[in-house]
């Protein structure tokens, strides 16, 4: 019977047990969060989908997501609001956050930045292949 060396290197396959990248997704249009949360999941990712900013505040405490796919115009609270608190709350302020929204005003877009947005999206002038790839990079998976 062989004892195991302690100081022993574990073998170069060895890695580290990762967990699915969590995404929050905040968008109060059915089919289309339907559509990303089928995608997402596709890509390997948990997804926890809420249709409001009230939700989308409880969720991102209880969730802990590793990244915000944030709407602009929903019931409740306002994607703004919500990107404002997140980043004034101390357990939430240093999430990514990507809002992906139909406000293609470049005073929304500045608004969003001064908040503190990661990225900002116009959901007209992206595709959803674009949107996984800008998750991704602000998740580090390269």
């Amino acid at each position: 019977m062989s004892s195991m060396d302690p100081n022993a290197t574990p073998p170069a396959t060895f890695q580290a047990p990762t967990h699915a990248k969590r995404i929050l997704l905040v968008e109060d249009d059915d089919a289309l969060a339907s559509v990303y949360v089928q995608r997402l999941q596709a890509e390997g990712m948990d997804i926890r989908r809420v249709a409001n900013g009230e939700e989308a505040l409880a969720s991102a405490l209880s969730y802990h997501p590793d990244l915000v796919l944030l709407d602009v115009m929903m019931p409740k609270v306002s994607g703004f609001d919500v990107l404002d608190i997140l980043r004034n709350t101390p357990e939430t302020a240093n999430l990514k956050i990507i809002m992906l929204t139909a406000l293609s005003q470049e005073s929304d877009k500045s608004r969003a930045e001064a908040l503190g947005v990661d990225e900002y999206l116009v959901k007209s002038q992206v595709v959803i292949a674009d949107v996984v790839d800008r998750i991704k990079a602000h998740l580090g998976s390269n």
